[in-house]
């Protein structure tokens, strides 16, 4: 990447987020503000352009809270309500600018056009509804944005093919259970990872802690920031304790520089 890529954490907990409706485990009563978590997504910045991967049903939260005026475009990694449910929140974007590029799977479209049909009207069309710039993805081409070139991963949600992206030294991956050797050979290399890590206790289709370690290990990256966390993970400050100095718990408002 040739210029310098600003991401920031717009939300780091799995889909339910923490703290969790009516929950008193101790982690959800926690005053900490590292240990509330919005569902999971991330602003990447460069060259003064914004792009969000996932807008799940916090989007707009997130977009006041980081003070977010302008977006280029938003990459999804699957069709799962945590990360597509507040797509109707583009549309104060959408009035501003015209239409959204989004970049997805060709199942992910499929999926957004049955939950979202009025987006995707093309006669009688609702005037408030937005519209979006369809742009369909797989693992096999990577493509240009912006001036950079992003590089589709794919991993597997259970038995569901999600993808991650890479750009220049920063790779990002969420809700993954297992990822293909050809497809961590894409991300050797890598300056940072983000990476999702539910809990220790093992789990049908998230990355527990252990698991994540040992994938961690096969990547090979410089530094890594786990997201996609819940509440049974534990304590923050805890957990960011534990962890070796090359890997990190990531939170919510979190910014680091690539």
């Amino acid at each position: 990447m040739k210029s310098q890529l600003t991401v920031t954490f717009l939300g780091t907990g799995t889909s339910q987020g923490i703290p969790v409706i009516g929950s008193a485990h101790p982690v959800c009563l926690s005053d900490n503000p590292k240990d509330k978590r919005l569902r999971v997504s991330v602003l990447l910045q460069w060259d003064g352009y914004n792009v969000v991967i996932d807008c799940g049903p916090d989007f707009r939260q997130q977009m006041l809270r980081e003070k977010v005026t302008s977006l280029d475009s938003i990459l999804l990694t699957h069709e799962h309500s945590d990360h597509v449910a507040g797509m109707d929140d583009i549309r104060p974007f959408y009035f501003k600018q015209g239409d959204i590029p989004f970049y997805a799977d060709k199942r992910v479209f499929k999926a957004l056009h049955e939950r979202f049909g009025y987006i995707f009207e093309t006669e009688n069309k609702y005037p408030g509804a937005p519209t979006i710039t369809e742009h369909i993805i797989s693992k096999t081409n990577s493509f240009k944005l912006f001036g950079e070139e992003v590089t589709p991963v794919e991993a597997f949600h259970g038995d569901l093919p999600v993808l991650g992206f890479r750009i220049g030294g920063f790779t990002y991956l969420t809700d993954v259970k297992t990822i293909p050797s050809e497809e961590i050979k894409k991300m050797k290399g890598t300056d940072v990872l983000v990476i999702n890590v539910l809990r220790e206790e093992a789990h049908h289709s998230h990355l527990n802690r252990a698991e994540a370690l040992a994938l961690i290990k096969k990547i090979q990256p410089k530094t890594t920031y786990f997201t996609h966390i819940s509440h049974r993970l534990g304590f923050h400050d805890e957990v960011e304790a534990s962890l070796p100095n090359d890997i990190h718990l990531a939170y919510d408002g979190l910014k680091i520089n690539v």
